[in-house]
Order: structure tokens, then C-alpha cells, then sequence
């Protein structure tokens, strides 16, 4: 089985480009949650703001002050709740 490719490019903890973008589950300036080939990452960070969306690319484009980026696939245990609790604490 063939895996999916995706790749994040990180520039500067300022600029940030995911590839392999299903969608956009969730956004705001401090928090956004992405659905991409190869499971929901989070992005944590403070304002920040997505510059483009291109659904025939599969690209996220954002800009702000990335502090975090973590992957949530089933490798790593749930919190209680699931993860949109512990994510709106």
C-alpha cells in the first residue's frame, strides 16, 4: 500500500505551507485544526490568519506566529473526551 504524500514547510515560525489538505476543520487566530492526508494536525500559534486555501492543490497557506504543530493519527493516546475537548479547554 502506497502512503500519501504531505509535506510542511515551516518558514521563519512566521510562514507556514501544508500539502495534502482534505480540509479545514476549525480556525481561529491562536488555533487551527486541518484535516490532511495523513490525519488532523493542529496548529497553535498567536495571530494567525490562513492566506489561501486551494482545494485543487491541496494547500493551506498561513501566516502568524506558529508555536506548535502536532499530528493526531491514532499513534499517540486520545485525552478523555476526544481531542476537541482538550483543545477548547
Amino acid at each position: 500500500m502506497e502512503r500519501e504524500h504531505q509535506n510542511i514547510i515551516l518558514k521563519d515560525r512566521k510562514k507556514l505551507l501544508i500539502t495534502g489538505v482534505h480540509n479545514v476543520e476549525s480556525f481561529n487566530e491562536e488555533s487551527i485544526v486541518v484535516d490532511t492526508q495523513l490525519g488532523l494536525v493542529i496548529i497553535r500559534g498567536l495571530d494567525m490568519h490562513i492566506n489561501k486555501l486551494d482545494v485543487e492543490s491541496a494547500t493551506l497557506d498561513v501566516e502568524g506566529e506558529i508555536g506548535l504543530i502536532e499530528y493526531l493519527d491514532g499513534t499517540v493516546p486520545q485525552r478523555k473526551g476526544g481531542f476537541l475537548s482538550g483543545l477548547f479547554k
